[in-house]
């Protein structure tokens, strides 16, 4: 049996629970072992949450670990070794995010890591050596399409076109929302496979 370990880092607002079911998906049909890491990007910066990241894979002392991000996620994954699957995660920006910010209380929320990470338009390239692949969802059902009144292919929070980032290994759309993903069996399946061989199979 397959015993990599695997790190799930959640979105923001998220607790790490709304993985479980994906979680046991990726577990008994995968032979994947699954660690949640918690972080708060309402109170600190990115940096801090990167280096508890660290602080927890150092920790692990396993031969391998891969990464599993869901939305910001994703982005918190953006450095670590192992193979790398983001979840619906806005890699250039989030209209969204830039709406939301303009009401105060919101603003105040979202916190530094969200302020630094999609706030502002990225440039990002994966040149890292390590695979990245990319699922995107096309179910708009996410409370952020009152927003962003998206007029492109989107999940109701996160563009299509949001989700691309140039040099990434493979990049899928499902119709899925964003919660949708953490239940979806398809994207479990996807998941496991990228994370056991590297590539999505090749019918999502």
């Amino acid at each position: 049996m397959n015993l990599t370990h695997v790190v799930y880092v959640h979105g923001l607002w998220m607790p790490g629970q709304e993985s479980l079911i994906l979680r046991q998906r990726l577990a008994h049909e995968f032979g994947l072992t699954l660690q949640v890491f918690r972080y708060s990007a309402a109170s600190a910066s990115m940096n801090n949450v990167t280096e508890r990241l660290a602080s927890l894979v150092r920790e692990l002392q396993a031969p391998a670990v891969h990464f599993l991000g869901h939305s910001l996620g994703g982005l918190v994954i953006y450095q670590p070794p192992g193979r790398v699957v983001f979840l619906g995660t806005p890699c250039v920006a989030s209209r969204v995010a830039q709406r939301a910010s303009r009401f105060a209380p919101v603003a105040h929320l979202m916190g530094p890591s969200v302020a630094q990470e999609l706030l502002q338009p990225h440039e990002r390239r994966w040149v890292q050596a390590r695979p990245l692949g990319i699922i995107a969802g096309s179910q708009p059902l996410g409370v952020g399409q009152l927003l962003a009144d998206f007029a492109e292919e989107n999940d109701g929070t996160v563009a299509v076109s949001e989700t691309r980032m140039p040099g990434a290994t493979d990049h899928i759309v499902l119709p899925v929302s964003p919660l949708g993903m953490l239940l979806s069996a398809r994207v479990a399946r996807q998941t496991g496979t990228f994370l056991t061989q590297g590539r999505f199979a090749l019918r999502p």
